[in-house]
């Protein structure tokens, strides 16, 4: 007896040295869990659990948006499994395995990290890091110096630079604009992977194809692939599942901003958190975060020519509009419905998938300070936030030959807002 109990505490000793841990059952993996409450006793079990450091809430945002109604989304770390589980159980409380083996998938990720990203054409079938990311655009700006001008707007909390790719057709200088926003959430991975799929598509397919082409002559489309370079960062570094910015504040020891909750849209009421630690704090003012603060003095400095906004976010396939705030509808609430409305028939009738449209309050939860409100605050009639793929399948650790698929989806919901919209320009 006392041979095997020194030689499983030589085993035990080996993986401590091997993996800085020594967990009961080594055979468990990260998992996602679907659950879904239906008392008000296992809405609370659940929100506490939610609450726990060894779980990440992917769906809804914040604890405080789970209700009875709610389908909860949990990513739980392999060491925590069996205790939620138990709880779970417990408490009768219904659920269903999302993701078996979720580090897996993130492994899959991140194993070209280290390998040439530098390679041209549509690939898509891979994320980058931000380093590759950065590379990227340098090197589109190289070589189509006649269609892209290479911007730098500021510089993260981390003093990371956040470069716009000003993307123009060869024709002379014109008074209307198209922005777009992807990564202001930094496990969104899907996100950059649009943009810099997008900047490789207008730029391949310009004299090509005539929609494109049209966009491009008629108007300049300002790209930023990486609002949160910091948080970007460290998903591919340090925690998969982070989300919000990296900022420190003196006296709180809770790292972080929720960037798409501090913009100056009824800033930091409900729907958004001043407890620091939370996932969806909203910063200690308007505007605190330097990425926020770039892009909103960018666009105001653009106020006058920038006519249609985008910011891609994922996962939960959705297109939404103003407002997400307050449950009051916009001024020109039909006609974003109505944009909406034709862009997800258009998604389902070219590629089968199934979008959500309509107002972001009313269709998902109350989100104030968000950058879509802000960007319609400032004039601009056509803003919409994009849920990219999947519905939850994967969530926030999308497959790389999904990418594909899912920007696919996107580009066409944009082109299909964006034409009907630049007649209205004129």
């Amino acid at each position: 007896m006392r041979s095997l109990i020194f030689l499983a505490f030589l085993i035990c000793f080996y993986n401590i040295i091997k993996r800085s841990d020594c967990r009961q059952d080594s055979t468990e993996h990260d998992k996602v869990l679907s659950i879904k409450a239906v008392t008000e006793e296992q809405v609370n079990v659940l929100k506490n659990i939610s609450k726990n450091n060894q779980t990440v809430l992917w769906q809804p945002a914040s604890y405080s948006h789970i209700t009875t109604k709610t389908e909860v989304h949990l990513y739980i770390y392999s060491g925590s499994v069996k205790h939620v589980v138990n709880l779970l159980d417990t408490h009768k409380i219904t659920y269903s395995v999302m993701l078996e083996n979720a580090q897996e998938l993130i492994e899959k990720q991140t194993k070209n990290e280290t390998s040439d990203p530098r390679s041209g054409g549509m690939n898509m079938e891979r994320y980058l890091s931000l380093e590759d990311i950065y590379y990227s655009l340098n090197k589109t700006a190289q070589e189509h110096p006649e269609m892209v001008k290479m911007m730098l707007i500021g510089s993260s909390f981390e003093k990371r630079p956040l470069y716009v790719l000003k993307l123009s057709g060869k024709r002379a200088a014109v008074n209307k604009a198209m922005w777009i926003d992807c990564g202001i959430h930094a496990r969104e991975w899907i996100s950059p992977a649009f943009c810099l799929f997008f900047i490789r598509y207008v730029l391949t397919y310009y004299n090509q194809y005539s929609d494109i082409t049209s966009m491009l002559n008629k108007m300049d489309i300002y790209v930023l692939p990486v609002m949160n370079p910091d948080g970007y960062e460290y998903t591919w570094k340090r925690d998969r599942m982070w989300r919000k910015n990296r900022s420190v504040k003196e006296g709180s020891d809770c790292v972080g901003v929720d960037l798409n909750r501090n913009f100056d849209a009824k800033w930091c009421t409900e729907g958004a958190s001043s407890f620091p630690c939370s996932e969806i704090y909203c910063g200690q003012f308007p505007e605190s975060e330097p990425e926020v603060e770039a892009v909103a003095k960018f666009l105001r400095s653009k106020q006058d020519s920038v006519k249609l906004y985008f910011t891609i976010h994922s996962y939960s396939q959705m297109l939404l509009f103003p407002y997400s705030y307050t449950y009051d509808q916009a001024h020109n609430h039909a006609e974003l419905l109505d944009l909406a409305q034709d862009a997800a028939t258009k998604i389902r009738r070219f590629y089968g998938q199934v979008y959500r449209f309509g107002a972001g309050a009313k269709t998902i939860y109350l989100a104030p300070g968000g950058s879509d409100d802000w960007a319609y605050s400032q004039g601009i009639q056509y803003s919409f936030t994009f849920e990219l793929q999947d519905r939850g399948r994967y969530g926030f650790l999308l497959p790389p030959e999904l990418i594909s698929s899912a920007c696919n989806d996107a580009l066409l919901a944009l082109k299909t807002i964006t034409l009907r919209v630049l007649p209205k320009l004129q």
